[in-house]
């Protein structure tokens, strides 16, 4: 559907949105909103509305930014009942709770480090492990963080620094006591990315020893390190849509120690071969 919607194919999504299958169910709310930024895009406010209600009267809620930031519902934000939406939603709105998984290496041999993932925005922990894997064969720990942070019932994402940071702490305060005082790696895709990126040039929670990012979604970043970091790469495709930011940052990332590694062909997802870069930086 992404893919469609760069492509402005908007009304094919939008069949395609009349097929959905039961097991997404869970996933009401974040397809609904998607669903109405799709008739808010073509101009059909009206469309766009009903499906939004629809899915509140069901219980949907989503955070207020989605509702009247988004510019595919711009055609909303002068109806009384995208105020009424806004109100209800602020109503049901509440965080979830941070989990993490521990993977080991296997054999007696010593853990190399520890390698901490944050996945991209409306994906899970679950995800951040499989992306990751490879980490665990080159001798490291690695702990997959779901992030407590909900921007609708299902869709989990990093947008608040102080939350992420406690996020982190949890994890990192689990941790088996074999690994505690090893170096440690911050590693995310995406959104999950940029909240890795900020703990490292932060040391926030903890000082990390390196980083290493996936099509980081970045904002303003601090001015400086708090502590030399290596590996230091970040890997973006040449088709992300997360390149521009990473372009504009490109000089003060530099600056800062980081090796911009520009993927040829990449859209906005994990290297194919991210286990061979992984062996390179890590092995």
């Amino acid at each position: 559907m992404l893919k469609l919607y760069r492509e402005g194919r908007q009304r094919e999504v939008l069949e395609l949105l009349e097929e959905v299958d039961a097991d997404l169910a869970p996933w009401s709310a974040e397809l609904a909103h998607f669903e109405a930024c799709m008739h808010g895009s073509l101009g059909d406010a009206d469309a766009a509305l009903k499906v939004l209600q629809r899915a509140s009267a069901a219980g949907a809620w989503w955070h207020e930014s989605l509702l009247v930031e988004d510019d595919d519902l711009a055609v909303l934000r002068d109806r009384p009942e995208l105020a009424e939406l806004v109100k209800v939603s602020r109503e049901r709105t509440a965080n979830g709770v941070a989990s993490w998984t521990v993977q080991l290496p296997d054999g007696d041999a010593a853990v190399a480090g520890v390698v901490v993932a944050l996945h991209g925005a409306g994906q899970h922990a679950a995800r951040a492990a499989q992306d990751w894997a490879s980490v665990v064969g080159l001798g490291y720990a690695l702990v997959a963080i779901d992030s407590s942070q909900l921007i609708s019932t299902k869709f989990r994402t990093w947008f608040d620094r102080d939350l992420t940071v406690r996020d982190i702490a949890a994890a990192l305060a689990d941790l088996p006591e074999e690994l505690r005082g090893l170096p440690v790696i911050a590693a995310g895709f995406s959104n999950g990315g940029r909240a890795a990126l900020e703990w490292a040039l932060t040391a926030g929670p903890v000082p990390v020893d390196g980083v290493i990012l996936l099509g980081p979604s970045l904002r303003e970043l601090p001015a400086t390190a708090a502590n030399p970091l290596s590996p230091a790469t970040i890997f973006v495709g040449t088709e992300d849509n997360a390149l521009a930011g990473v372009d504009r940052a490109a000089d003060q990332l530099t600056s800062l120690g980081f090796d911009i590694v520009r993927i040829p062909g990449l859209n906005h997802t994990a290297p194919p071969d991210l286990a061979d870069r992984l062996a390179q930086l890590l092995g």
